[in-house]
């Protein structure tokens, strides 16, 4: 009788055995963990459409800020819900903002963790659009000028990276070009480059209180049947500055991360959304599958595809498990 000379099986065979050959790796050095701040004092309120997610006010976010860091997570992307809103979304360039202020006490109490920005107007804009609206249509240019004031007023505050994330084209050139002119040679921007119309952002908009009040954004954000034109928005926004990219979500699109991850060669971020967020905790919840298994069985396809960091709402459940 002939025996097999190669035994896969072999290289599965215990714990110690697939450790030791594992391809891929999650380390909690490539997470970064969304957090929400909105306007008061000594909040820190349940979100009722995201499990285990918290609105924090700028006086409260510290300790959670702390504890993130604690945890060995690098970094913390700030999202902003003003207490007024109005049609061009001003207070999200107000040198005393919630994410301003934020990100000042954040930087006072742990400066070494990295303080991301969300750069859009979505959560500002009292018609839930990304950007200034003009003959019922966002006007792309308008808007781009308004962006770079939000992501300077960011970097004045002490932002480490600034994240744009309304799809105008040519918003990073925009941004790059005014941190540049204010001596903010060193501000990082991580670009959503490729930002699909999605319908896995509900229980984020929820959160942001920042759904449109009328049409859609299909006309700024991608369609998700194109793939080479993610690509094409990805080559664009490295061309005009960007030093990192988005590409969001990620499991309907694990495709495009791992397209990207072939052909650039600039670190490749991954936003695992809430709707994938929301999908597995609540199947959890129903007892129809381990959650911690799941969670990171997730994580790992998309490491897997090619992503460089994850931005995930489960950060500080990988670095407690992992």
């Amino acid at each position: 009788m002939s025996f097999p000379k190669i035994r896969l099986r072999r290289l599965r065979s215990s714990a110690s055995m697939r450790r030791l050959v594992r391809e891929t790796t999650l380390s909690v050095d490539n997470l970064v963990y969304p957090l929400f701040v909105r306007e008061g004092s000594e909040l820190k309120e349940p979100i009722k459409s995201m499990t285990d997610c918290f609105h924090f006010s700028s006086d409260t976010v510290t300790a959670e800020a702390v504890e993130v860091a604690a945890l060995g997570i690098p970094a913390v992307l700030l999202f902003g819900l003003p207490d007024k809103k109005d049609e061009i979304g001003s207070q999200a360039w107000a040198e005393t903002g919630v994410v301003q202020r934020s990100i000042k006490e954040i930087k006072k109490a742990v400066p070494d963790l990295l303080v991301i920005t969300d750069v859009c107007l979505c959560g500002y804009t009292s018609n839930g659009h990304c950007g200034v609206i003009k003959d019922n249509k966002v006007d792309n240019d308008a808007t781009c000028e308004l962006l770079a004031k939000v992501a300077l007023s960011h970097a004045y505050a002490g932002a480490d990276i600034v994240a744009p994330s309304d799809m105008m084209d040519g918003r990073v050139k925009y941004i790059r070009e005014a941190l540049e002119e204010n001596n903010f040679h060193d501000i990082a921007i991580m670009s959503y480059s490729a930002k699909f119309a999605s319908a896995f952002y509900g229980p984020f908009r929820d959160a942001l209180d920042s759904a449109p009040v009328f049409g859609d954004r299909k006309t700024y954000q991608m369609d998700s049947a194109n793939a080479r034109q993610a690509l094409a928005e990805i080559a664009l926004d490295i061309e005009e500055g960007a030093d990192i990219v988005i590409i969001k979500p990620a499991l309907p699109y694990l495709d495009i991360i791992y397209r990207a991850r072939q052909r650039f060669d600039c670190p490749i971020a991954a936003y695992n959304v809430s709707g994938e967020y929301m999908m597995l905790n609540s199947a959890g919840e129903a007892g129809l599958l381990d959650k911690q298994q799941a969670m990171l069985e997730m994580l790992t396809s998309i490491k897997r595809a090619g992503a460089d960091i994850i931005i995930t709402y489960f950060a500080k459940d990988v670095a407690k498990g992992i």
